[in-house]
């Protein structure tokens, strides 16, 4: 009489993660997400770990976490996992300001972003 289980919002490979209200514009974040997108999760994070870019730590965490995610949560090969989509979107923008000569006033958007990242194992008889 229970109600039904919530069916999987991904396939039976893949497994993501998702980190929200990060401090950076989505803009900045997607050239790092574009740097995954694509690779084996081994080559993205030692790439992610190389990048002189300061969100790229936070992108690494949210990756290491889908990564956990396929291995705890779905029982998947973490030797055979690629990233499969990696994609940012915009969140809140806090607005601030400043005053400027002649009595105006300068606007300073602080932009957050959130970043969503998919792996999918891909076997070598797939």
């Amino acid at each position: 009489m229970g109600k039904e289980k919530n069916p999987r919002r991904v396939a039976d490979n893949e497994a993501m993660a998702k980190l929200r209200m990060l401090r950076t514009s989505p803009q900045k974040l997607n050239l790092v997400a574009g740097l995954i997108r694509g690779k084996k999760v081994d080559k993205a994070i030692a790439d992610l770990t190389f990048s002189k870019r300061r969100i790229a730590n936070d992108v690494l965490k949210c990756l290491q976490s889908a990564i956990a995610n396929a291995e705890n949560n779905h029982g998947l090969d973490v030797d055979e996992l690629v990233v499969a989509e990696a994609w940012c979107g915009k969140n809140l923008t806090l607005k601030r300001g400043r005053p400027r000569a002649r009595g105006r006033f300068g606007k300073i958007m602080k932009p957050f972003s959130e970043l969503t990242i998919k792996v999918r194992q891909v076997g070598e008889s797939a």
